[in-house]
C-alpha cells in the first residue's frame, strides 16, 4: 500500500471525487494510475475537496503492483500528470492503511484579502476580497467560540451525512492570522463536515462586519438545521494543506 501527497490548483477541476463527464482530481490520477499500472487502479482521497478547492497535501491510498515503490510511481506519475496536479511526496504504508478512515487529523487554510489589490487576477484566484472592514477582534472572538468538540450541524450541507451522524466535530485549532494584503485562516480537526470550512468562514466574516452579532455563534452550535447559517464562503480561496495519520501506518518514518 502506498500513499501520495498531492499538490492541486482546484480552478480547472469539478471537485475531488470522479464524475461521469466532468474532470475530477481523482478521475486525473486514476487515468494516469492505470496507465502506468496496465490495469483499472483506484486512488482513495482522505476526503473531498469541492470545486475550486486546492490542496497542497491532500493524502491518497493507492494499491500498485509490486514493482513500484513509492519513491519509482511518484516520478513516473509525474512525468504523466498535467501541470496541475504534483505529486509531493510519497511514502509506503501498512496495507490496513486507509486514507479516509485512518486519519487524526485534518488541516485546512482559508485566504482573505484585504487590501485594494486582492482583486488582482494574480490573487483573486486564491483569495476572497473583502471589501468591507472587518473587526479582528472579532474575528478572533469567533473563531475562539469553536475550538473544541462541538455538534457542527448548522455548519454543513444539509443530508449529506447519514441519518445516524451526529455532526460533532473536535476542533483543535482555529486562528486568523494577519498576512501580507489580508488575513489567512488555519483550521485543525479530527474531521469536517460538507462545506463546513466554507460556513464557518462566512459566518465569522459577517459577524466581523457587523452583519451579524457574535451571540449568533452559540446559537447555530446549539441548532438542529443550517436554516440560520451564513452562505457558505467562496470555493477558491481554500486549501487542504494536511492530513495526519498515526506514525505506526508508515513503513519507514516520514
Amino acid at each position: 500500500m502506498l500513499q501520495l501527497v498531492l499538490h492541486y490548483d482546484g480552478t480547472g477541476f469539478s471537485g475531488w471525487q470522479r464524475q461521469p463527464d466532468r474532470r475530477t482530481v481523482q478521475g486525473v490520477v486514476e487515468e494516469a494510475l492505470s496507465r502506468l499500472c496496465a490495469a483499472p487502479t483506484a486512488a482513495l482521497g482522505s476526503g473531498r475537496t469541492d470545486a475550486g478547492v486546492h490542496a497542497r497535501g491532500q493524502a491518497v491510498g493507492v494499491r500498485a503492483p509490486e514493482r513500484w515503490t513509492a519513491a519509482t510511481l511518484r516520478r513516473a506519475m509525474n512525468g504523466i500528470l498535467p501541470h496541475d496536479i504534483w505529486v509531493a511526496s510519497s511514502h509506503a504504508m501498512r496495507d490496513d492503511f486507509h486514507a479516509r478512515f485512518s486519519a487524526t487529523a485534518r488541516r485546512y487554510s482559508y485566504y482573505v484579502g484585504t487590501d485594494g489589490a486582492a482583486a488582482s487576477p494574480f490573487r483573486r484566484g486564491t483569495e476572497w476580497a473583502m471589501d468591507r472592514p472587518l473587526d479582528r477582534a472579532l474575528l478572533a472572538a469567533a473563531a475562539a467560540r469553536f475550538v473544541g468538540l462541538h455538534c457542527f450541524r448548522a455548519f454543513a450541507v444539509r443530508g449529506t451525512a447519514p441519518p445516524s451522524d451526529d455532526h460533532r466535530c473536535h476542533i483543535r485549532e482555529m486562528r486568523w492570522l494577519d498576512r501580507p494584503g489580508g488575513l489567512v485562516l488555519e483550521i485543525e480537526s479530527n474531521r469536517f463536515l460538507h462545506h463546513m470550512v466554507r460556513f464557518l468562514v462566512a459566518t465569522m466574516m459577517d459577524v466581523a462586519t457587523g452583519r451579524r452579532p457574535l451571540a449568533d455563534i452559540d446559537a447555530l452550535l446549539l441548532a438542529d438545521t443550517n436554516d440560520e447559517v451564513s452562505a457558505p464562503a467562496p470555493a477558491h480561496a481554500l486549501f487542504l494543506d494536511r492530513v495526519e495519520y498515526p506514525a505506526d501506518l508508515y513503513l519507514v518514518s516520514p
